[in-house]
């Protein structure tokens, strides 16, 4: 083997670094054992003696960085965050599972359940099941507080199977959204209060939340209508009032807004040397997710190309057996990262992604005011 001294090395000018070394601070490289070079060199003086500055500067950042949006629908979305660091990524992933706000049913008051789901578990279905609400409207609420109109929804569940009916499903859509707050009579030990007065209930409304201009135009209620809740038999009945509040995935899972939230380091796949004829063939049947194809070229020839390098999910089979990775080397771009959010329904995926940015912001500036 060929070996050269260090001073018949290329000369590498002042400022930059190697290949080989920029190879390392920027892909992680994927082998067809182990990925290797997965750390991110942090210090700033790393390579201080080549002249280059590693350190965090503002101006490079806002150089760099971009979001770039791939796909978006009304209950996912897909994008590009580029050029930050895998810490800030997984941030805004942690910040969207569990930080995020939205409203969720957290006390149900049971008046009859002549069902076979016991009422822990019917509560707790309930709970899961995505409410339609805006919860930038409402305020939380606290062990303290009174329930008003300004920190619970009410909805009412009352289902009744006639004797001799066949069984009757109980879906979403028969939560009815109770704007006047309540209709529960509080029990009070007070048995001579004025017969003729409102009875108190489990809420204090002082008036309709459809009155309200910000929920006069939208009912308030399940995002989707079709979600099972239970099943009555002949002679069954449900009757019920669930009460939904403001929260935070981190307190219950029920109220975490998206129902995943997930990255990927952008895949990056280069051919080393020109792959023709029956190697090209077989490099495309390797792949199971059609990453490579083949490109005709003069005389008949065949070559491989990369063609959706973004679809590569690093199953390295094109890497395995008879020194393939002398052909193909499979990386990943540190800084480039795909991101996938699937919202629940109570927001859309672009109005969660503000958010998150949006708290990690006001986390930032609550660090520097402890700190000044």
């Amino acid at each position: 083997m060929h070996r050269s001294a260090a001073l018949d090395m290329p000369d590498v000018p002042k400022g930059q670094l190697p290949p080989h070394l920029e190879l390392q601070r920027t892909r992680v490289l994927c082998n067809f054992d182990a990925p290797t070079h997965t750390e991110n060199i942090q210090y700033s003086g790393a390579y201080a003696s080549m002249g280059v500055d590693n350190s965090l500067r503002m101006d490079k950042f806002c150089k760099d960085f971009r979001v770039e949006v791939i796909r978006l629908s009304e209950d996912d979305m897909e994008f590009d965050l580029v050029g930050i660091d895998p810490s800030i990524a997984n941030a805004f992933r942690r910040i969207l599972i569990a930080e995020v706000p939205t409203m969720a049913i957290e006390k149900v008051l049971i008046a009859n359940n002549t069902s076979v789901v016991q009422d822990e578990v019917l509560a707790h279905r309930l709970g899961l099941i995505p409410i339609d609400a805006d919860p930038r409207l409402f305020e939380y609420f606290s062990e303290n507080d009174t329930p008003n109109e300004k920190n619970t929804i009410v909805l009412k569940l009352h289902v009744c199977c006639e004797r001799g009916s066949p069984r009757l499903t109980v879906k979403s859509n028969e939560l009815k959204w109770l704007p006047n707050g309540s209709e529960f009579p509080l029990a009070t030990e007070n048995t001579t209060s004025d017969p003729t007065s409102k009875p108190k209930t489990y809420t204090s409304f002082s008036c309709s939340q459809d009155t309200l201009p910000e929920f006069s135009n939208k009912f308030l209620g399940p995002k989707h209508p079709d979600i099972t809740i239970a099943r009555l038999g002949p002679g069954q009945e449900i009757e019920l009032e669930a009460h939904v509040v403001k929260g935070m995935g981190k307190t219950h899972a029920k109220w975490s807004p998206v129902a995943t939230a997930w990255y990927r380091m952008l895949p990056e796949v280069v051919l080393l040397q020109d792959i023709e004829d029956e190697k090209a063939e077989e490099l495309v049947k390797k792949c199971p997710v059609n990453v490579f194809d083949i490109e005709d070229i003069a005389k008949g020839k065949k070559k491989a190309t990369v063609v959706r390098p973004r679809a590569c999910t690093l199953c390295r089979e094109c890497i395995r057996g008879d020194d393939w990775d002398k052909y193909v080397a499979i990386r990943r771009v540190k800084n480039h990262f795909i991101f996938t959010i699937e919202s629940t329904g109570a927001l859309p995926p672009e109005v969660l992604f503000t958010e998150a940015v949006k708290i990690l912001e006001d986390k930032c500036e609550r660090v520097i005011t402890e700190l000044s």
